[in-house]
């Protein structure tokens, strides 16, 4: 509903080296170096992904983008009359996002999301790290992410009951429900969400790109560079995009793809599949040995 897009995921990551034995050039992004931080192109924004030097790997913030002043103000009103206090950002908080200015509110599983506008647009001026048709961003964002929470029927209430996304459908593997789809824009998704007992964290992040080649070109980069693979080149049944995933050194992975699904709310109806892709997606017996999210283990009442 009165979000549009996903704008950007922050993150703590305590290895800077670590980081850094995925070059950004190696998925297409052109990277801006601050005194502290990461800055991570894929667009004319200013910015999509930052990454913080911290104590340990986490989810500092989740950025949303909404249209105006007007429209966060609204939803904060309907976060604070379920009970979710939401605070407003400061001048010199909103200049570090660049953005006009946001709010920030805390879900029930502890993730910091942040509601900007005005966000900070540099036209013609994205120049990516390697040859590439480009990102698929624009109104749809920056992608899409998948989050980890003990308690899939109280994030669908609020996610979907409080701030309106809208379920595009779910996953059920042998009679058990896995994941939420949501959408906020014409992609297929922008948000899903898996349930997970006493865990909470980012098992994903997927970036779209323009072209199958794209896909082709970063996958034999990345085999090149032996960055270890999360699953293999496949195709997911309900957002229909032909992607692989890579680990990353932070322990969540990132799924880059090509192909998906935009979304026609007049016409699209919530579906259920039993399964995640038609082909392909099979992880590699190495990864196995790998974590397969960034996690926080919760205690549960």
């Amino acid at each position: 509903m009165e979000v549009s897009s996903a704008e950007g995921l922050r993150r703590f990551v305590p290895r800077e080296n670590g980081v850094r034995q995925i070059d950004p050039r190696d998925i297409g992004e052109v990277r801006n170096q601050g005194v502290d931080d990461v800055l991570l192109r894929m667009d004319d924004a200013a910015w999509r992904l930052a990454l913080h030097p911290g104590e340990e790997d986490d989810v500092a913030y989740i950025g949303w983008n909404v249209p105006d002043e007007r429209t966060a103000r609204a939803m904060a009103k309907r976060l604070a009359d379920h009970g979710v206090e939401v605070t407003d950002g400061t001048p010199e908080l909103a200049g570090e996002r660049a953005a006009e200015n946001l709010l920030w509110f805390t879900d029930p599983f502890g993730l910091r999301h942040e509601l900007s506008w005005g966000r900070d647009h540099r036209p013609a001026t994205f120049r990516p790290g390697r040859p590439l048709s480009g990102f698929k961003t624009g109104e749809q964002g920056m992608g899409h992410i998948v989050l980890l929470v003990p308690d899939l029927a109280r994030a669908d209430a609020f996610f979907s009951g409080v701030l309106g996304f809208k379920l595009s459908d779910r996953i059920v593997v042998d009679g058990k429900l896995q994941v939420r789809f949501y959408r906020v824009n014409g992609r297929h998704h922008t948000l899903a969400v898996g349930e997970v007992p006493g865990v909470t964290g980012l098992q994903h992040l997927m970036l779209e790109v323009d072209s199958i080649d794209d896909v082709g070109t970063a996958l034999d980069l990345c085999e090149r560079d032996e960055v270890p693979l999360a699953l293999s080149l496949g195709r997911h049944v309900n957002d229909l995009m032909t992607s692989f995933y890579l680990h990353t050194p932070a322990a969540f992975q990132i799924e880059y793809g090509w192909g998906g699904i935009a979304v026609d709310d007049l016409t699209w109806e919530s579906r259920t599949f039993d399964r995640f892709s038609i082909w392909g997606h099979h992880q590699p017996e190495a990864s196995k040995a790998l974590p397969p999210a960034l996690i926080t283990r919760i205690e549960q009442a």
